[in-house]
């Protein structure tokens, strides 16, 4: 008998925590009846008859399943966010900003090369200085 009021008291803490899950993830049009904050109090201090009645009453109807229905088509005004890696704008902008970091990177390269040229042609044309010479 302690073991079915346990498994029946775990099935009520689960069915609880599922429907304040439920509940708080909601979209606030999804909502019926009253107000979040009154579902979750419900919910809250009677777990076993609130989580039923947020189940029945407080929300609108059950998701549909993957791949049973289509989405809802998005409002005309209304723009989907887009991920990243799916915006054009933002793939163009990260090739620009790469090509621009390397041509930066090559004329920095190009200077640091010229400059050291540069000195070895004037060590070269200067003749060798006093400290310079080897000791006889």
């Amino acid at each position: 008998m302690a073991r079915l009021s346990l498994l029946l008291f775990a099935i009520q803490i689960v069915l609880a925590v599922c429907a304040l899950i439920s509940c708080l993830s909601a979209d606030e049009g999804d909502i019926r009846a009253l107000p979040r904050i009154a579902w979750v109090l419900i919910i809250l201090l009677f777990p076993l008859v609130g989580s039923i009645a947020w189940f029945l009453a407080g929300r609108t109807a059950t998701p549909p399943r993957p791949g049973t229905a289509a989405p809802a088509p998005a409002k005309p005004n209304q723009r989907r966010p887009v991920a990243p890696d799916d915006d054009p704008q933002f793939l163009e902008s990260i090739a620009e900003r790469s090509r621009r970091d390397d041509e930066e990177l090559f004329r920095r390269w190009e200077e640091d090369l010229r400059r050291r040229e540069d000195d070895l042609r004037h060590r070269e044309s200067d003749p060798p200085r006093e400290e310079d010479r080897p000791e006889v």
